[in-house]
C-alpha cells in the first residue's frame, strides 16, 4: 500500500492502495456488511467476483491504519451507457471510527489510478439525491459532477440515483474546495425541492440530512417526490449538478450549472 501525491500527507499516517490477497478481500467484504448493516438476506458481496474484478478491470481498493486495520473499502468495474466508456464505482465504505478523516478521498483516489491503468478517463458512480453529505463530497470534495437521475436505480421504490461523473484526466487538485457564491436569500423547509435561480446558477434545497430514526425522517422522505420531479427537469434542460453546501442545520442545497463541465 502507498500514500497517492495528489492527497497530500495521509492523516494519521493511513496507507491506502489495490487490495490482492483474498484475506484482504474477505475484510473487505466484511467491512462492507458491518457499515451498510445488511442482514443474512441482504445483498451479498462475494470475494472471488472481486478477485476476478480486479483481474479483468476492476478496481478492489483499500485504506489500512499503519497497524494493518482495514478501514476503507471500494470497488469498481468497467461501464458503459452504450455510448460512453467509463470505470463504475459500485461501492466505496468507510469504517465509521473513521469517517470524516478523507478515507473516501484516498479510496477515490486509488480507484482513479486504477481506472487510469486501464485506460479509462472518466468514472462514474451514483448516490441517493437526498443525502447531502454524499452530494458535498462528490461535487465539492472531489469536484465531479451530476449528470443524470435515473428513477428506481434498483428497480424498487425510493432508489432514486444521481449518476456522477469525474474526469480523470484532471489533476484532482484543481477541483477541490471551489468556491461557491451564496444562494439568493434565506432558504429553509418550505424550498425544498423547488428549483431558484440565482447568479451563480439554479439552486435546488434540500433537507440537510437524512438519518434512520430522525424524528423528522417522515418529513424528509416526504420530499422525495418534489425532488425527483426537479432533479429531472434540470437535468433534461441541460444542466448539471456542480456543488452541494450545508446552509444551516435543516436545509442543504445544490447548484446547478449549464453545460457537463468541471470548471468551478
Amino acid at each position: 500500500m502507498k500514500r497517492v501525491d495528489a492527497a497530500g500527507p495521509a492523516p494519521g499516517g493511513l496507507l491506502g492502495g489495490p487490495l490482492s490477497s483474498y484475506d484482504d478481500l474477505s475484510r473487505a467484504s466484511d467491512l462492507y456488511h458491518r457499515v451498510f448493516r445488511y442482514g443474512v438476506d441482504g445483498p451479498a458481496l462475494n470475494t472471488n467476483l472481486l478477485g476476478a474484478l480486479r483481474r479483468n478491470g476492476g478496481s478492489t481498493v483499500g485504506v489500512k491504519t499503519p497497524e494493518g486495520r482495514l478501514v476503507g473499502f471500494a470497488y469498481g468495474f468497467p461501464g458503459t451507457d452504450g455510448s460512453a466508456r467509463y470505470h463504475y464505482s459500485q461501492a466505496a465504505v468507510v469504517d465509521p471510527e473513521f469517517q470524516g478523516r478523507h478515507v473516501g478521498r484516498l479510496l477515490k483516489l486509488h480507484q482513479r489510478e486504477i481506472a487510469l491503468d486501464w485506460g479509462e478517463h472518466r468514472m462514474r458512480w451514483s448516490f441517493d439525491p437526498l443525502l447531502a453529505r454524499n452530494a458535498h463530497f462528490n461535487f465539492d470534495s472531489l469536484g465531479a459532477v451530476g449528470i443524470a437521475l435515473q428513477e428506481d436505480y434498483y428497480g424498487q421504490a425510493d432508489t432514486d440515483r444521481v449518476i456522477v461523473e469525474w474526469d480523470l484526466d484532471r489533476d484532482p487538485r484543481t477541483l477541490w474546495h471551489r468556491p461557491t457564491a451564496p444562494p439568493p436569500g434565506r432558504l429553509g423547509p418550505a424550498d425544498w425541492g423547488r428549483p431558484i435561480p440565482g447568479a451563480a446558477g439554479v439552486w435546488l434545497p434540500i433537507a440537510g440530512t437524512l438519518l434512520a430514526g430522525d424524528p423528522e425522517s417522515a418529513e424528509i422522505h416526504a420530499q422525495r417526490p418534489r425532488v425527483r420531479a426537479a432533479l429531472g427537469e434540470l437535468f433534461a434542460a441541460g444542466y448539471v449538478a456542480t456543488s452541494c453546501v450545508r446552509l444551516d442545520a435543516l436545509t442543504a442545497a445544490y447548484l446547478f450549472r449549464r453545460g457537463r463541465t468541471t470548471d468551478g
